[in-house]
């Protein structure tokens, strides 16, 4: 697919907001008029001409090449086509996404995902704290859609999420499901200290996890024939990038109990 491609000429200057630059809010401009566009997060207008060298045409695929952490909000209100980054992204990459699908060929900042109602994000590397979570006055975390992390995941992932799938091949940081009341957090590597800490609804799945909340009551073994399903769709959904199919038995906890909430913890090994 065709579009535009921006590369990083040097460090930006200061954080840059890259809201503002997706294939459907490129498409009726030229790259002269792309390069006027305001990136910059200060009282200084830096543009994106300033500090990215502008190549190709309108398309469904903006790539971006380079890498910096302080690129915020790439691939942030998404609703189709393709943003495809070679490098470190920085916070709030995917806010408030809607469809389409980003992929970071490096590592991401804080708040990955937040809000996110819709579409896919491949991480190559690891993801910061609140992947998935709620932003400050907000009211919700992640209400849609997947995120695949090949790396390590930072805290308080999936923080008051209502849907959604977030998978980690590595691991979990400290109190990931935090208020969480939907969705699916999938550890492959195994969860930190004390997930589903407040949790009402949804599902936390991973083989261990490092030290559990004692408001998390033992349900035994269970075989859930849901999580076949789980495991047959992502498999569809994402190909060589879905996680290990789950086994027959896993290990049930509910939780967290101490709000009467009705999420579960399973443990797969």
């Amino acid at each position: 697919m065709s579009g535009f491609t921006l590369t990083l000429q040097s460090a930006p200057p200061e954080r840059l907001d890259l809201s503002g630059l997706t294939p459907q809010a490129l498409a009726d401009r030229s790259a002269g008029q792309i390069a006027h566009m305001v990136v910059g997060t200060s009282k200084a207008p830096v543009t994106v001409g300033d500090v990215f060298k502008i190549a190709g045409a309108t398309g469904e695929t903006l790539r971006i090449e380079g890498s910096s952490d302080r690129l915020d909000f790439v691939g942030a209100k998404l609703t189709h086509g393709v943003i495809i980054v070679d490098g470190d992204v920085g916070a709030y990459a995917a806010a408030d996404m809607k469809g389409g699908r980003l992929e970071i060929g490096g590592s991401a900042g804080p708040g990955l995902g937040a809000a996110m109602k819709g579409g896919v994000v491949l991480v190559k590397g690891n993801a910061g704290e609140l992947v998935g979570g709620v932003r400050t006055g907000a009211q919700y975390g992640m209400q849609g859609g997947t995120i695949v992390v090949e790396g390590n995941i930072g805290e308080r992932a999936g923080d008051r999420m209502r849907r959604g799938t977030i998978i980690a091949r590595g691991t979990f940081g400290r109190w990931a499901g935090t208020r969480m009341m939907g969705g699916t957090l999938w550890a492959v590597g195994g969860f930190g200290e004390e997930p589903g800490l407040q949790m009402r609804r949804g599902t936390l799945i991973a083989p261990t996890v490092a030290r559990m909340l004692p408001t998390f009551g033992d349900g035994g073994m269970h075989d859930l024939t849901i999580l076949r399903i789980l495991s047959r769709d992502l498999a569809r959904q994402l190909g060589s990038l879905a996680p290990p199919p789950l086994p027959a038995k896993v290990h049930k906890y509910s939780g967290d109990l101490a709000i009467f909430g009705k999420g579960e913890l399973l443990l797969t090994a």
